[in-house]
């Protein structure tokens, strides 16, 4: 049963999708990268909904300097008519691999190796922690390709190519990144969680992508 607390999420969704342009809504449904050149603008000029850090041009040296470039981002959003913040998003399958001085955890294929749920659980609160002091707060992980064909070039994405390895990892690492419901969901160390490449990926036709 849904609480008070989502029903008045859900009206207040409802109530700003009532009120948005037809440009407004497609603007929540971009996501730009922070490094390029029309960011700043794009973000008040085209409504835009989250923004990625990719591999390229890195907001600062430090935590905070990341910090920073994401609160005058976010300042920008906040400024539109609507107001609705924006959400920052990385790619984070085995630790905060974009932030110098991250903790790098061994990557998949390995940590499935280890065949060890409560391991894997452990290393994605990490990960959460590390991502959410650098300013972002959705993470694309994990990646749960089951590998049929040892000759896919992205072999070391998956986990294992033992479906249930697979399934059992990626509650583990959702847990990790967002937390217990019943205890710290979405806490201040936590981060949202996006299981990623379901359909098909890692199971190619001759290795073929």
């Amino acid at each position: 049963m849904s609480s008070n607390k989502d029903m008045q999420i859900e009206e207040k969704v409802e109530a700003l999708l009532s009120q948005m342009t037809l440009e407004e809504k497609i603007g929540q449904m971009s996501q730009i990268r922070h490094f390029e050149e029309a960011a700043d603008a794009c973000i008040t000029k085209n409504f835009i909904g989250s923004i990625i850090h990719t591999q390229g041009e890195n907001p600062g040296k430090t935590a905070l300097d990341w910090q920073k470039r994401f609160v005058k981002l976010q300042k920008k959003a906040l400024s539109t008519r609507l107001g609705i913040p924006l959400l920052f998003a990385v790619d984070a399958v085995h630790g905060q691999n974009t932030f110098d001085g991250a903790t790098i955890f061994p990557h998949n294929i390995g940590l499935g190796a280890a065949n060890n749920p409560a391991l894997v659980e452990k290393i994605a609160k990490i990960t959460a922690t590390e991502v959410m002091v650098t300013g972002i707060d959705w993470v694309f992980a994990p990646t749960v390709a089951t590998v049929r064909d040892d000759r896919w070039g992205r072999t070391e994405e998956g986990y294992s190519e033992d479906p249930e390895i697979v399934r059992s990892y990626a509650a583990s690492v959702v847990k990790g990144l967002q937390g217990h419901a019943d205890n710290d969901f979405l806490g201040d160390d936590r981060v949202i969680s996006t299981v990623k490449h379901f359909i098909g990926d890692g199971g190619t036709v001759d290795g073929d992508d």
